[in-house]
Order: structure tokens, then C-alpha cells, then sequence
């Protein structure tokens, strides 16, 4: 049976799993992130990686997950804004032949979403938008069963959707954007705590930590409104590092959907916590080398 592995680039770890062809999980790494992490770095990182993952070169595929749009070709990373110098980076030509295995390139977002398409919350959706909370936001979207890429294969970034037009700065460009509100920056302008601080500080019931959450979950909402007008999903997935506290804001996240959006437009909606954790990404990009790497 042939394998695949799967690397989710993380600007503080490289994730990487080596997969049967049917999902399952057979070995795991991760390993810091080169600091900076630049595209040289970050490539010398991933060949190592490889090597010490799978020294026997089980797996001919694999795919890799990275914080940006694609080319429609799936080989060169176009840009990676919080990532430092990723312009127009082939990384697919780079590591191909270090690696001497066929490499696929994809967002993290839609690697997630491929994820819990796969083995996770997903499974049997054919409608799906998912959003990846944590140092950004990221996300992906599925449309009659397939993932949405766009003209050009740079679609989805829902993160990057303006919710306040006169809010923060963000390195797309925009301002306001939901990424600005909803990542772990956005958490800390509220309080200016770690996320897992403020996940604590809630559950022992202090009300400014509690406050906070909820007015994260307000602007959530407020970006998922408008989201799920243009979409009209059957299932909205809140994964990412911030989705382990989502008890804290996804009620008052519901709240603004219900109030924003009309009956007709969330009509069997269901929102929720995505069920693979950390690792969906490198799953997903299993995936996706699997279904375009055809031997």
C-alpha cells in the first residue's frame, strides 16, 4: 500500500505526518520553525524533516501545507504575509529534487478543510466553510464536494474579509480585516493576556476575561455573517489553537449569525468545533498529494 506525507508550515512549527493511502496516521514529527523563517531556511528544515520521518522512502508523495495562496499549478507559493521574503517561491521545484518525491502545494486552510473532510467533522458535508483561528485566520471552503480554489487558485482567504474598514492594519493591505480581530493579536488588543491565560481566567469566571471572549465572539460572528451570505454552507468549522477555548465565544458568535443573517440564508446551519486539532493540516495535505500526485 502506497504512503503519503503530509507538512503543515507553521510560522513557529513544521508539522508532518506519514500516512496510509486510506488516512491513517503512521509516524508524526514536528520541529521548530526556522526563526526567521525564511524560504531557504524553511526548505533545509523540511528536506531533514523528511529524511528523519520516513529514512526509508516509503512515501513518493507528499504535500505541503503553507499560509497563503497557490499558483493554479499548485507549485509555487505566491505569497505567505506573515511569513517573512515568501514571494513567488517554487518550492515545489526546490524540494522535488532533495526530496526525490513528487511534491503538491496547497493553503493551510484548505489543507485543514481537506482534513476534516476526510477523517474528521466533515465527513459526509458536501457545503462546508472552515475557519482556522490562531496567530492568523485562515480557512477554506468546499462546494459540492469539492474545494473552492478560485481564478487562479488564490480563494479562499476568509480571514482576510474587512469587518471594520477603519480597524487595524493588516499585511494584506486591508484594514479591519477579521484576521485583525479574531487572531491571537486580535484576542490580546482585548486583554492582553496568552490565550491559554484567558481561556483560564474565564472557566474561573473572572468577568473581564469573560468580557473579552465575548466581544471576540462578536466580531466572529460579524464575519461569519457575511461569509454564510455569499456561501450558504450546511457546516461552518471553527478549528485553529483558539478553537480549544470556543465554550468562551462561540455562543455569542451564534447570537451575531442569528441577528445578522435571515432565516432562508442559515436554513440547517450547523456551527462547530472542528474535531482534528493540529492535526488536520498535515491530514489534508496527505490528502491532496494523494488525489493529484497519481502515480
Amino acid at each position: 500500500m502506497s504512503q503519503l506525507i503530509g507538512v503543515d508550515v507553521g510560522g513557529t512549527a513544521l508539522k508532518l505526518g506519514r500516512f496510509s493511502s486510506d488516512g491513517e496516521l503512521l509516524a508524526d514529527l514536528t520541529c521548530p520553525t526556522p526563526q526567521p523563517a525564511m524560504p531557504g531556511g524553511v526548505v533545509t528544515a523540511i528536506v531533514d524533516a523528511v529524511a528523519a520521518l520516513d529514512p526509508e522512502g516509503l512515501a513518493r508523495r507528499v504535500g505541503i501545507g503553507l499560509p497563503g495562496p497557490m499558483d493554479a499549478a499548485s507549485r509555487v507559493a505566491r505569497v505567505c504575509i506573515n511569513l517573512p521574503g515568501w514571494q513567488q517561491v517554487p518550492l515545489a521545484e526546490w524540494l522535488e529534487p532533495q526530496l526525490q518525491r513528487r511534491v503538491t502545494l496547497a493553503n493551510d486552510g484548505n489543507c485543514a478543510l481537506m482534513g476534516e473532510a476526510w477523517r474528521g467533522a466533515a465527513v459526509g458535508y458536501d457545503n462546508v466553510l472552515l475557519l482556522t483561528l490562531g496567530t492568523g485566520v485562515g480557512g477554506g471552503v468546499l462546494l459540492n464536494g469539492q474545494l473552492f480554489s478560485g481564478h487562479g487558485g488564490a480563494a479562499a482567504e476568509p480571514g482576510l474579509i474587512s469587518v471594520d474598514p477603519e480597524g487595524p492594519p493588516c499585511n494584506s493591505g486591508n484594514r479591519g480585516s477579521l484576521e485583525q480581530h479574531c487572531s491571537i493579536a486580535g484576542l490580546r488588543r482585548l486583554m492582553d493576556r496568552a490565550p491559554q491565560t484567558l481561556d483560564e481566567l474565564a472557566r474561573a469566571g473572572d468577568p473581564q476575561a469573560l468580557a473579552a471572549w465575548r466581544e471576540y465572539g462578536r466580531w466572529l460572528g460579524i464575519g461569519l455573517s457575511s461569509l454564510i451570505y455569499v456561501l450558504t454552507p450546511q457546516l461552518v468549522l471553527i478549528g485553529g489553537g483558539l478553537s480549544a477555548a470556543s465554550d468562551h465565544f462561540l455562543p455569542r458568535a451564534l447570537a451575531e449569525v442569528e441577528q445578522r443573517v435571515q432565516a432562508e440564508s442559515r436554513r440547517g446551519l450547523m456551527i462547530r468545533r472542528a474535531q482534528l486539532g493540529n492535526g488536520a493540516g498535515r491530514l489534508g495535505a496527505a490528502r491532496l498529494a494523494l488525489e493529484r500526485l497519481r502515480d
